[in-house]
């Protein structure tokens, strides 16, 4: 028999680092489910993203076992990535503050192309694009 689902969460932690302090562990905490079980499983299973974004699906269930999905990092977190920026422009069409290549664009896109609501690659990047003009992030042809 399949196990009765009793919460739905989803959250961000940096690859490799979780930990149960805020604000992993009190949101954890609250769903009833074993933090130090979590990060340990989460951290072994991230070792390769160390320090990178890491978008989680968790499925907590009645009887607090739990079950999570990873995401790949924000398009946002891989364009400050590329653009080597600490973060976007408060005004990105007067204050620009960087720029990636076409081929950043089209890596980021192919990387981020599993968790869009698209299978075109062309929609992927015009998608990216609109992020990265979004933060100030110039597109070089």
């Amino acid at each position: 028999m399949a196990k009765v689902i009793k919460k739905v969460i989803k959250v961000q932690a940096k690859g490799g680092q979780a930990t149960p302090a805020p604000p992993l562990g009190p949101v954890l905490g609250q769903a009833g489910v074993d933090i130090a079980s979590f990060c340990n499983q989460f951290n072994q299973k991230t070792k390769d993203r160390m320090g990178q974004i890491v978008p989680i699906v968790l499925t907590v269930f009645e009887d607090r076992s739990f079950t999570f999905i990873m995401k790949q990092p924000p398009a946002s977190a891989l364009i400050m990535e590329r653009a080597k920026i600490e973060k976007g422009s408060g005004d990105p069409k007067k204050t620009p503050v960087g720029s990636i290549t076409q081929n950043d664009v089209r890596d980021i896109a192919r990387t981020k192309l599993q968790d869009l609501n698209t299978t075109s690659l062309e929609s992927a990047m015009r998608t990216i694009e609109g992020a990265a003009r979004s933060m100030g992030v110039s597109i070089e042809k």
